[in-house]
């Protein structure tokens, strides 16, 4: 491995992608929808720190803004 190598991601965890694959497919769609519901939330609370000053829409829409920045980033190593 190359020393100016560099991880996006952590590796895979085979445990729990044993678990997802036992799971029907509708529970694992649940399971991603409540992963991404989660991930929403904590983006949203850090953006409420962020700019106390800020109504409930315009949090909303500096939401859809990094999820929109985070779209078009690459995920490639």
């Amino acid at each position: 491995m190359d020393s100016k190598t560099t991880y996006r991601f952590d590796p895979v965890d085979l445990e729990q992608v044993r678990l997802l694959g036992r799971l029907s497919p509708a529970r694992r769609i649940q399971a991603m929808l409540d992963a991404r519901d989660l991930a929403v939330g904590l983006i949203r609370g850090r953006l409420r720190q962020q700019y106390p000053h800020l109504s409930p829409h315009e949090i909303n829409l500096k939401l859809l803004e990094e999820l929109e920045r985070a779209a078009r980033t690459s995920s490639r190593p």
